[in-house]
């Protein structure tokens, strides 16, 4: 199991932003493509929801399964931009292949939680609130009646512990499978080993990349083509962070003189 860094400065997001937006520069902004691959899932989403809603689920397991591989290539660039190589959209779209089998099964946990999730969300639909499932353009003002004021809250709540379950299993997860060819389940646990140990620098990563993501998914899609690739190269920085290299790890176990640490 990797090691793990336990001594992240507290705002350590701002600077894996900051190391974002400088990637998005030196690969001549390559990533806006995995931001368009996002801009158009979204509108497809959407337009699936008002048209045939029953589809929605099957469309955003779909997306949970192709996400990480799409994310991959964002990683991909940023290790390109990493070791000084010239970046390549093109190497960057097979970055997923040498070690498949692992971030497809990583992809087939992500999809089975969202599976769970939306079942349990159309159950408590069902006990808790007194109207029919709602359109999309009136979605929001239905869900957040205060006739539903019980219903939000357990909804909340539960959909609190699922985020949380998805977001300590993926903090590193995927840049980690294709930086170190790792098998699926270390590299969950070492990403739930760095949410353990770095709780508060990782609730406020999880914050910025709910503003980036979310906000521009809600109110405004094409925002995604840079809001993203951003987070995605910031994820990579991230788990630069998190995670010690081999040498480190070495350096720290053997101590400042180079023996082994007593």
């Amino acid at each position: 199991m990797p090691n793990i860094r336990t001594d992240l400065p507290l705002f350590s997001a701002l600077s894996w932003l900051q190391k974002g937006l400088q990637d998005m520069r030196h690969s001549h902004f390559a990533g806006t493509f995995y931001g368009l691959v996002f801009v158009i899932f979204g509108y497809t989403l959407t337009l699936v929801y008002a048209n045939f809603w029953k589809a929605t689920m099957g469309l955003t397991a779909g997306f949970f399964l192709l996400g990480p591989i799409v994310c991959t290539g964002l990683y991909e660039l940023s290790r390109q931009v990493e070791s000084g190589k010239d970046t390549s959209l093109f190497k960057s779209m097979k970055a997923w292949l040498p070690n498949w089998k692992s971030i497809v099964f990583f992809a087939v946990m992500l999809t089975f939680l969202m599976i769970i999730w939306a079942r349990v969300s159309i159950v408590l639909f069902a006990l808790f609130a007194d109207q029919e499932y709602p359109h999309l353009q009136s979605l929001f003002s239905q869900i957040a009646s205060a006739k539903n004021l019980e219903f939000l809250m357990v909804w909340a709540c539960v959909g609190a512990v699922f985020a949380s379950l998805v977001f300590a299993i993926s903090v590193v997860s995927v840049p980690m499978l294709i930086d170190r060819s790792s098998d699926t389940l270390t590299a969950v646990f070492t990403s739930a080993n760095a949410l353990w140990n770095n709780t508060l620098v990782c609730i406020i990563w999880a914050a910025c990349i709910v503003v980036l993501i979310g906000f521009a998914l809600v109110f405004f899609k094409p925002l995604l083509i840079f809001t993203a690739p951003w987070v995605g190269h910031a994820t990579w920085h991230a788990y630069r962070d998190f995670v010690l290299t081999e040498d480190a790890a070495s350096a720290a176990a053997n101590g400042p003189s180079g023996l082994p640490a007593l």
